[in-house]
């Protein structure tokens, strides 16, 4: 089992999770992160840490998709393994739907 980040962290990229980290398994792409789900070792110290509760144990149904773009994007985006700042309007974004289709961005963040 891993944890998976979902479609909520899209825009709003709160970095608690990443400093709780005990393996470094997040990855930072433009607007979002990502869990590499080959090192997360299912702690689960990250999830309570989320305040936009993006993050789920791959466990719970119809996350097929999340885990597969965790594992795709976590090739290509930096490791991150220190917290910053959330973006300005990260809670305006929190909660809202379909940021997928609207927002997503495979552009790579900036990492540590």
């Amino acid at each position: 089992m891993t944890y998976v980040v979902i479609e909520n962290c899209i825009k709003c990229k709160y970095m608690d999770c990443v400093e709780v980290c005990p393996v470094d398994c997040f990855y930072e792409g433009d607007n979002m992160l990502v869990i590499h789900p080959d090192e997360c070792i299912d702690c689960g110290v990250c999830e309570p840490e989320c305040p936009a509760e993006a993050i789920k144990p791959d466990t719970e149904s119809g996350l097929e998709k999340w885990l597969k773009l965790n594992a795709d994007m976590a090739k290509s985006w930096p490791n991150i393994t220190v917290s910053r700042q959330p973006p300005a309007d990260a809670k305006e974004f929190d909660g809202k739907p379909d940021k997928f289709e609207k927002y997503f961005s495979a552009e790579p963040g900036e990492g540590d």
